[in-house]
């Protein structure tokens, strides 16, 4: 098992490295001068010249990225060209916003879609299992924002017109300083999110719980007289799981850039609505941090899911090593 995982850890600092060199690569041949987003548009050519060489970039390509990684293993990401602060301090102020963001979806997703399957296999053909089908149909179909926009109307225009306050309509509170007010503002960024998530979350479940009914152990089970829900939720859904867990860390890897549009509707400053801003003003540091912030969140997740899998079933273990 250690072998397994400090190869798959090898392998993830791999897709890291290939992911900064393209990344740095990408962004640092492009046409755009750097000293020239930092000095302003009458600044002179002195002047621009001197910011060049305070930032190496005077220095060859190889050169500068070798400074870049240099940094980076010391915990430097360099300065915003912006806002002149660290890129690190950026990131420290947003990441707790999208993670709070992310990890609560997460929760209502997993809650909300896996018993939606879970039922809808139980009684196929039947009105729950339609009503559970509609549900992903219509879940899959919604854009995040256009959800995100019914919710405001629905859940704070209408009910603050009236004078009650269900919801914030933007806004975040640290979790440490006010737990529940922390719940209350992200409850509708939550709910948005997790709303379309769930629905591919349902259809999965639905699809594999099927399958798994269809295996002779789940006739046995039946046949030794145990109790429906003992098999479903024993024997059925333990089969069912993997890729359950497997689609859960792509999408816990991949939400960095779906909560892009949730940020932007509900007004909420994290990494997604960071990048938007550094994308617009050509803020190389902080695009190339968040960038690979993200490759991280991606590594990470697949790393977890390899690790569950190795831990569930032996041979994917040996097959991977």
């Amino acid at each position: 098992m250690t072998r397994f995982i400090l190869s798959r850890i090898g392998f993830g600092l791999l897709v890291l490295f290939l992911l900064s060199v393209f990344v740095f690569f990408l962004f640092y041949v492009t046409p755009s001068d750097p000293a020239r987003i930092i000095a302003g548009d009458k600044a002179t050519e002195e002047l621009m010249a001197q910011i060049r060489v305070k930032l190496g970039l005077d220095q060859p390509i190889y050169m500068q990225y070798l400074q870049f990684m240099g940094n980076l293993f010391h915990g430097d990401l360099g300065y915003s060209y912006r806002s002149n602060m660290p890129v690190t301090e950026l990131l420290a102020s947003r990441i707790p916003v999208t993670m709070s963001l992310v990890l609560g979806a997460v929760v209502l997703w997993l809650a909300i879609g896996i018993p939606i399957g879970i039922t809808s296999a139980r009684h196929p053909g039947t009105l729950r299992d339609r009503a559970g089908q509609t549900f992903a149909i219509v879940g899959i179909s919604f854009p995040t924002f256009v959800l995100g926009m019914v919710a405001l109307y629905f859940l704070y225009f209408l009910p603050s017109r009236a004078g009650i306050m269900l919801f914030p309509p933007s806004g975040y509170v640290p979790f440490l300083e006010d737990p529940l007010g922390w719940a209350w503002h992200l409850m509708l960024p939550w709910l948005t999110l997790a709303l379309v998530v769930a629905a591919v979350y349902a259809r999965l479940t639905r699809g594999q719980m099927l399958e798994v009914y269809g295996h002779d152990y789940i006739r046995t089970a039946r046949a030794k007289g145990l109790t429906e829900r003992r098999v479903t939720y024993v024997h059925a859904f333990r089969s069912a799981m993997p890729p359950l867990v497997t689609q859960l860390g792509i999408d816990i890897g991949l939400m960095l850039g779906g909560v892009i549009v949730i940020e932007q509707v509900f007004g909420l400053l994290g990494v997604g609505s960071l990048a938007v801003s550094a994308v617009a003003m050509q803020d190389r540091p902080v695009v190339i941090a968040i960038v690979l912030l993200g490759g991280l969140f991606v590594v990470v997740s697949n790393l977890i899911v390899d690790i569950l899998y190795a831990t569930m079933d032996s041979r994917v273990r040996t097959a991977r090593q």
